[in-house]
């Protein structure tokens, strides 16, 4: 029953297709889709990025099932694990192994092969490939050879993570894994600092709770954020907190799964009040004429003072006048 339901829903996807191409093209562009497969306009072979399932299977797409069955080859990140996806879907198409290690070699010999007219499909070990994975250098090589690059859409555990977390949506910064260099970490935490951006970090269980209370001792326990873990798999969960409560209940609670750290950006009011905050420690006498010294007049070193300090010119004038 799900061959035949995979069947009827393969032909109705290609005679959209074709319509659709049709309707925009022209009855040329029927020519080329039946005669040339997946292959591109250009003669030579083309890049896809086909996103696969993050952890249910039933979320890849119709559209990254033919290309995979078409393609010439399929550069997998990890071929052993892949094969039990390909194998599921019943999908014969010869696999290369394309990763961290052999990401540059092996992006010019696949880039070759499109050249001479291949379709390569990359598939990573789940979710979306070339996003925070080797694929981004053998876009950038086959870009830079010329070849059209398309990306599949389908899942991504940031995106999944953010939707579900209830935090903001409209603005979001993406950070993955965060640099496993003692140096490098520092100083991608110390730019967190004043993010105000929804931020999103992956993390593994055995390194989420000191990930955690670096976290809280940058942006402050009572940032807000969601924790979800096992996205899209059985034993999906969602916990909406604070740093300083989740450092608190991973400390009783051992990590287990696959965590996405969906964590809120700084508020403005509180960046703006963080500002004024650091002019108490001088006077407003000595604010104004560090503004004289740098050369403004002294109404203009009022001004400049007085929205420094969040207050009125007159407030400052004021001021001035008690001293």
């Amino acid at each position: 029953m799900y061959n035949v339901h995979i069947r009827r829903c393969k032909k109705m996807c290609a005679e959209m297709r074709i319509n659709m191409d049709i309707k925009e093209h022209g009855v040329e562009a029927y020519d080329e889709v039946t005669a040339g497969g997946v292959q591109s306009h250009t003669g030579a072979g083309q890049l896809y990025l086909c996103a696969t399932p993050i952890g249910n299977l039933e979320d890849i797409t119709f559209r990254v099932l033919r290309i995979l069955k078409e393609a010439d080859v399929i550069a997998a990140e990890d071929t052993r694990n892949r094969i039990k996806l390909l194998n599921h879907f019943e999908i014969s198409t010869p696999m290369t192994s394309y990763h961290e290690y052999n990401k540059y070699d092996k992006a010019k010999t696949l880039v070759e092969k499109m050249l001479k007219g291949e379709t390569v499909a990359v598939i990573t070990d789940a979710g979306t490939p070339g996003i925070s994975d080797p694929g981004e250098e053998l876009v950038r090589q086959a870009l830079e050879a010329g070849i059209k690059v398309s990306s599949v859409p389908g899942a991504a555990a940031c995106i999944t993570a953010l939707k579900m977390s209830g935090q903001a949506t409209r603005r979001f910064a993406f950070e993955a894994f965060l640099p496993a260099d003692k140096n490098e970490r520092k100083d991608v935490l110390a730019e967190l600092e004043s993010e105000t951006r929804t931020m999103i970090i992956y993390e593994a269980p055995h390194r989420l709770l000191k990930t955690l209370k670096e976290l809280s001792a940058v942006l402050g326990g009572e940032r807000a954020l969601t924790i979800c873990k096992e996205l899209t798999k059985r034993y999906e969960n969602s916990m909406v907190t604070t740093l300083d409560e989740a450092c608190e209940y991973y400390e009783a609670n051992e990590p287990r799964g696959e965590y996405v750290l969906v964590i809120a950006g700084k508020s403005r009011d509180v960046i703006k009040q963080e500002e004024q905050d650091k002019w108490k420690s001088m006077s407003e006498r000595e604010h104004v004429e560090m503004y004289i010294n740098q050369g403004m007049d002294k109404k203009e070193a009022m001004k400049a003072a007085a929205k420094d300090r969040g207050v009125s010119k007159r407030d400052i004038y004021n001021k001035l006048l008690e001293n």
